[in-house]
């Protein structure tokens, strides 16, 4: 065989040049595919097969929307978000914006913390509670010790998202699903009542608008400007695609093999038990180390996203190595490591403040994101057109739908209070 010395320097060239423009996207992405997500994807397989395979399509295209305006923004712009909405709309929409980010992060840390608990309990044996004790400092440390947050963070978020991919990739090998059936499930072909819940929680997993949000602080961090536009919407595309592959890849494995043989899970611990029993040792422990790589990425970055973004709110800044923004950012790590280890049979509070949380964050972040897109003086020719803003609307709507169900299950918990 012979070998192009051309064309192998040209590959290599290439595979430089494709990891120097992603980065922004694969953090994004990263920070989206947690345990939650997970879990939403693994039930909705298991229940309902590959019938609402197409709200994965909705979600997609929303979040790659806003991802595409915090993009846009952020190349335009060297003021932050925050600080350009509390200068237009003001200070207290910023605020308002940043403590609702702040209290969803930090509640939703227990989750984080717990997914990483299953995945390497299932690989090792050792109890649940050992592990937000070492995954958390260990985050912890990655904060403290990087003379360039930033640049650790891409890399390290790379390297989960291809443990995920490979992971997940196997376990659908085992599944062996069929094409035909597969497809079919991006035709909407009928609607239930008992769909209602999962799709608000496909939703509410997969598109996140606070990580849409903080799309922009990356692309700034990243110290991409107008000539790099083309390159920020690209990897904006790339950690799209990698969100809703990881997703699919999740939906489809639950789908064709636990769906067919009315097996139904309620979290990501109950889909590594089914893929063990029907597959065996191997199937659990792939599907384990990839809920680990989902579970440990989310769990940084919404850290990182909670603490810059109130610390930037607040008028303290929002440069990861700045004084405040890590002391936040430790904050929500270690809320979320004393939750997980010592009120593990108790979280229904955490949940309260989540819920109540994202009721405020979500909407004020998708309406702030929406006026800044369509502001002439701030995004000038880079603002929405009327394609971008009928796929902004449409995300908005999904948004109410979302918050609308979240307020009628906040209300039902606080009733059993």
């Amino acid at each position: 065989m012979k070998f192009n010395s051309k064309d192998d320097t040209l590959v290599v060239k290439k595979s430089k040049h494709f990891f120097k423009v992603i980065g922004p996207g694969i953090i994004i992405a990263s920070a989206v595919l947690g345990p939650g997500s997970i879990t939403v994807a693994s039930r909705i397989g298991s229940e309902f097969g590959y019938e609402l395979l197409w709200v994965l399509i909705l979600t997609t295209v929303s979040m790659g929307t806003y991802m595409s305006i915090a993009s846009r923004f952020g190349v335009l712009h060297d003021d932050s978000i925050l600080k350009v909405i509390a200068n237009n709309y003001g200070k207290w929409f910023s605020i308002l914006i940043g403590i609702s980010s702040f209290l969803v992060a930090a509640s939703f840390q227990f989750g984080n913390n717990l997914g990483i608990a299953t995945g390497m309990e299932g690989i090792t044996g050792i109890a649940q509670w050992v592990w937000p004790l070492i995954f958390s400092p260990l985050a912890m440390v990655m904060l403290f010790k990087s003379k360039n947050i930033y640049q650790l963070l891409e890399k390290v978020m790379m390297v989960m998202v291809m443990i995920m991919i490979s992971a997940f990739v196997i376990n659908l090998v085992f599944a062996k699903p069929v094409v035909t059936d597969v497809l079919s499930g991006f035709i909407p072909t009928s609607f239930s009542e008992s769909y209602i819940y999962e799709m608000v929680a496909m939703v509410g997993t997969t598109f996140s608008l606070i990580g849409c949000l903080y799309q922009a602080y990356l692309i700034q961090d990243k110290g991409w400007k107008l000539n790099n536009l083309k390159t920020g919407l690209h990897d904006t595309l790339i950690g799209i695609t990698v969100l809703s592959v990881i997703t699919f890849l999740v939906i489809v494995t639950s789908a064709a093999a636990l769906h067919p043989a009315g097996i139904k899970v309620s979290s990501a611990a109950d889909m590594a038990l089914q893929l063990e029993a029907l597959f065996g040792h191997f199937a659990k422990y792939i599907f384990s180390l990839g809920l680990i790589a989902a579970a440990f990425s989310s769990l940084v970055v919404n850290a990182f996203i909670g603490g810059s973004l109130l610390s930037d709110a607040l008028g303290y800044g929002r440069s990861l190595n700045a004084p405040v923004p890590r002391a936040l950012i430790t904050t929500v790590l270690f809320i979320g490591m004393i939750v997980a280890v010592f009120f593990k049979g108790n979280i229904v509070y955490a949940l309260v403040i989540a819920q109540a949380a994202t009721i405020f964050a979500v909407p004020a972040v998708g309406i702030g994101m929406f006026l800044l897109a369509n502001n002439n003086k701030i995004m000038g020719n880079l603002k929405n057109n009327l394609r971008q803003n009928i796929f902004s609307v449409i995300g908005l709507i999904l948004v109410g739908v979302m918050v609308y169900f979240i307020s009628l299950k906040l209300f039902a918990m606080i009733g059993n209070l």
